[in-house]
């Protein structure tokens, strides 16, 4: 029995332990469910804050986008703005340029049907002549048969033959007399005629010699060279003293300055601030002054390898300056500085030939056009200018005559004065100088040749003065004065019809009877 109590006891023992264990276990489980339900709502609440502050950041990055992309739009608008109104005033000039051909037209026209009347009156009046004129020849053909008893076909022939021939001196007479007429009557609307011409050339002279192209990488670089709203063009037109002609035409800039100096200038600038990347007006001032130095050496450098090449001693630096400008400078299409060269060795070789002064005619040459450094600078000729400074710089008298006299301004006092003005047009005519290639003046001069020649009684036809002038021989047995004037006049319309050439060509007709014996 005791055992048994004692074993009951134990038994009892353990189950009050278990118990207890249980309601502890129990107790400790309830704690860990209050304690996770804690950390549970802790991390909700800070979820819910992330949540909220992630929102706030996504919604102020999207205002930023939103902000930033009206900024890009605004740009753009404007800068399309300013390409309308650059096309907008291209279109008015263009309107104004059409307006002003139509009223030359309207002008024309008048002109014409005016002119179409004089010469309809002019036929009614030939008309009536030549009726008159056919009815006096049937007469005297009636009489010629009745009085020299002669057939009808002979009498007729015979007529014709003296009407033909006095006809022929009647014309020649009468275009004598118009051509000299309207010589004198022209004259005030051939000098009208030659302003319009002139001013017409002018204008592509302007545009062949006083623009430059600058090409683009592309046409986006065009908006950054103008700059938000215009200024960066601004700083570089104030800059730079030039103009920026920014059209439709694709990945190109056009820089317009009569001074070819700033052209240069402006481009290579232009040229720095695409392959830097920054433009903006700091740096446009910067690559400015590293292009105008540039600029000034290379300058001075042409200057110096120019008097080294021909071998002139004591040059003032600041005239060997003016010498390097004319790099720079065309006349005709013709480098100037190249043709101060051309003209300079020529006058050394005609000088040492004649055994002159080799060194001063070089000299003299070199210097013949130096005003053409500042003629778009200072008001008065190439000729005056460089006469100035060659006085300014203490140049020799024969110099300063050779620059006041190679046009013919003033007079020759020196035999190298006569020497520079003969190889000043040897290099300004030779073939191909002066923006003609040698293929087309050696056409030019055949075409010349071979019209002369193709009229009957022509002996020889030479173009001489680099096809300026045509001289043609004919037989004196088979043209007289009146046909010679009358060929004269058939080859100059023929040659302005059919071949195109600079300037004038003077048609001369050389008629020369020789009575020649030989004493035995």
């Amino acid at each position: 029995m005791n055992s048994l109590a004692t074993a009951f006891l134990v038994l009892a023992i353990v189950a009050f332990l278990g118990c207890i264990g249980l309601i502890v276990y129990i107790i400790r489980q309830n704690k860990k469910g209050e304690s996770a339900n804690k950390k549970a709502t802790k991390i909700i609440a800070e979820a819910e804050d992330r949540s909220g502050k992630i929102i706030h950041t996504a919604q102020v990055e999207a205002k930023q986008t939103a902000y930033e992309m009206k900024q890009e739009a605004e740009k753009e608008i404007k800068e399309r703005k300013s390409e309308l109104a650059a096309q907008e005033n291209k279109l008015n000039q263009r309107e104004n340029s059409i307006e002003r051909r139509d009223a030359n037209l309207s002008e024309k026209e008048k002109i014409v049907d005016s002119k179409s009347n004089k010469l309809d009156n002019e036929l009614k009046n030939l008309e009536n002549k030549q009726k008159e004129l056919q009815t006096k020849i049937d007469s005297i053909i009636v009489e010629l048969e009745k009085v020299a008893k002669m057939s009808q076909e002979d009498a007729k022939k015979e007529v014709l033959d003296r009407v033909k021939e006095k006809m022929d001196h009647e014309i020649t007479a009468y275009m004598k007399k118009r051509t000299e007429q309207a010589e004198e009557e022209c004259a005030d609307k051939a000098r009208n005629l030659i302003a319009l011409a002139t001013a017409k050339y002018a204008q592509d002279e302007i545009t062949m010699h006083s623009v430059t192209t600058v090409q683009l990488p592309s046409d986006e670089m065009k908006g950054r060279i103008i700059g938000r709203e215009g200024r960066n063009i601004r700083t570089i037109e104030q800059l730079l003293g030039v103009d920026l002609i920014i059209d439709d035409t694709p990945e190109t800039i056009t820089v317009s300055s009569f001074n070819p100096i700033r052209r240069e200038i402006a481009k290579r600038t232009l040229e720095y601030l695409m392959k830097d990347g920054r433009i903006q007006p700091s740096r446009i001032e910067e690559f400015a002054k590293k292009a105008a130095e540039e600029m000034n050496e290379q300058i001075h450098k042409a200057g110096q390898e120019a008097a080294f090449k021909l071998g002139l001693p004591h040059i003032s630096n600041e005239l060997l300056d003016y010498v390097g400008r004319l790099k720079f400078r065309t006349s005709y299409g013709q480098n100037a500085y190249d043709h101060s060269m051309d003209v300079a060795y020529l006058a050394g070789i005609m000088a040492a030939e004649l055994g002159l002064d080799q060194i001063a005619a070089k000299r003299a040459g070199l210097l013949h056009d130096i005003g053409k450094a500042i003629d778009y600078e200072v008001d008065g000729t190439h000729v005056q200018l460089g006469g100035r400074l060659a006085k300014k710089f203490g140049e020799p008298d024969v110099v300063v005559n050779a620059i006041e006299s190679h046009h013919g301004d003033t007079e020759s006092k020196y035999v190298i004065a006569t020497l520079v003005a003969a190889a000043d047009t040897l290099s300004a005519a030779r073939p191909g100088a002066r923006s003609e290639t040698l293929e087309t003046y050696v056409q030019r001069i055949e075409q010349l040749e071979k019209i002369c020649t193709s009229y009957p009684g022509v002996n020889k036809a030479f173009a001489m003065q680099s096809g300026r002038e045509v001289r043609v021989m004919v037989v004196p047995e088979e043209i007289n004065d009146d046909a010679a004037f009358k060929m004269a006049h058939d080859i100059k319309e023929r040659i302005e019809n059919e071949v195109t050439y600079p300037g004038e060509i003077k048609i001369n007709v050389i008629r020369e009877y020789r009575a020649s014996e030989t004493a035995k």
